[in-house]
């Protein structure tokens, strides 16, 4: 058995509230990763999503083996390490006395932290040289919030997400970027309205996308090569 697990988690929204996504990533004691899962939520708010990362982070995880947690949500830390315990003092109230938002799901990850070694670490996101657990988490909670697709190593996925913008590995967590192979996925049918990051143009719910190099859009546009700045330039911008 490990003597420590690290992970990192994050949530994703399309629009706030709009379509919206968790994901997990879990590795070893030297930051390797072994498993990631993300799994979508429909609409909903960014917060419900980072809560939600979190949530399934720590009920896919075993309590006996203290775990580190890397986070780029300052909300969804502070709520589950600072304002929690004056929260509970107040009976669910904030100290405006508003009920506290979201609070089912704080209370689920207060009874998930009950007796467990849990150090959030908090990680700034869209790094170049940020943490590369944190990217790879961001991705795939970007990637299911586009989808609203269920995806991961227990749904069988053998590869980690492919980075749209890769990420090296930070000072703290010393550990080699693994290497994303590089596939382009299914044409599969859009489940909410969006835009395609290759071309600029939007798409509408049920139309075909499918994973280009910089995320999920036109299936013809993934080998087509061209930037959101090249689609805006002539005037394709819906």
């Amino acid at each position: 058995m490990s003597d420590r697990n690290i992970a990192a988690c994050d949530g994703a929204c399309k629009g706030n509230p709009g379509p919206a996504a968790w994901a997990y990533v879990v590795a070893d004691a030297n930051g390797t990763p072994q498993r990631w899962e993300a799994g979508p939520l429909g609409k909903a708010t960014n917060n419900v999503a980072e809560l939600t990362a979190l949530e399934r982070l720590l009920e896919a995880t075993d309590p006996a083996v203290p775990l580190e947690v890397r986070m780029d949500s300052q909300y969804a830390m502070n709520a589950v390490t600072k304002w929690l315990p004056g929260w509970k003092r107040n009976g669910w109230k904030t100290a405006a006395g508003k009920p506290v938002a979201n609070q089912e799901l704080v209370m689920r990850i207060d009874a998930l932290l009950a007796a467990r070694t849990v150090d959030f670490v908090y990680v700034p996101a869209h790094r170049v040289d940020g943490d590369h657990l944190n990217a790879l988490a961001d991705q795939a909670a970007s990637d299911a919030a586009t989808t609203q697709q269920a995806a991961g190593t227990a749904h069988g996925d053998q590869d980690l997400p492919v980075l749209s913008r890769p990420a090296q590995p930070s000072a703290r967590a010393g550990a080699k970027v693994p290497k994303a192979r590089r596939t382009t996925g299914a044409v599969i049918k859009a489940k909410f309205n969006g835009r395609c990051p290759q071309c600029g143009r939007s798409y509408a719910a049920k139309d075909p996308i499918a994973k280009g190099p910089q995320g999920w859009g036109h299936p013809e546009c993934r080998t087509a090569g061209l930037t959101p700045a090249q689609g805006l330039s002539d005037g394709s911008l819906d």
